[in-house]
């Protein structure tokens, strides 16, 4: 196992063996004592090719989040929200994937969406606090400020994900901690 630290505070690259064989492989996805972090709340999505979700996150009892792709891959985005940041209104993105067996730890203050670049991608996440759905927000996916490259042209995007806020208007109205 191995931690890899970002230029965004907390935000962790985890890195886990695969133990093959001829039968497949087997693989541990979370241990308490390397992440050091206690995860209350499970849950997992399917999507086809091309589809963004998010970019979201909770405003009350935001979440911590570990995301590993259980299957397919994704572009995977992090948006730093933490008002006293070095990196406030920065993004992080990372290529994850089942091949390359990498999982992504994401702390509280973090708005987080991906693109699945493969048809049936799974993505686990684990998440250091309940779903609240009335204080889920989100900032729309082609920010004109943070400009994310994202790597397809053509996407699929729930109606509800399409009238996500800009960036900008998402601070202004959403953060609480100024």
């Amino acid at each position: 196992m191995q931690l890899i630290k970002t230029k965004f505070k907390g935000l962790i690259i985890y890195k886990r063996p695969s133990f093959i064989d001829s039968r497949g492989y087997f693989r541990e996805l979370f241990l308490e004592k390397i992440l050091k972090k206690k995860f209350v709340f499970d849950y997992f999505s399917l999507s086809k090719k091309n589809v963004i979700r998010g970019i979201h996150m909770q405003l009350v009892k935001p979440q911590g989040k570990l995301i590993t792709v259980l299957s397919g891959k994704i572009f995977d985005v992090s948006v730093d929200c933490r008002p006293n940041s070095k990196t406030f209104g920065k993004y992080f993105s990372i290529k994850l994937s089942e091949k390359n067996n990498t999982s992504l730890y994401i702390p509280e203050g973090f708005a987080h969406g991906f693109c699945s670049l493969s048809d049936n991608t799974i993505l686990h996440y684990k998440c250091t606090n309940y779903r609240n759905k009335n204080s889920e927000v989100g900032i729309i996916w082609n920010d004109k400020d943070l400009k994310i490259k994202w790597p397809e042209k053509k996407y699929i995007i729930s109606a509800r994900d399409r009238k996500n806020l800009p960036f900008k208007q998402f601070i202004s109205e959403k953060i609480i901690e100024k």
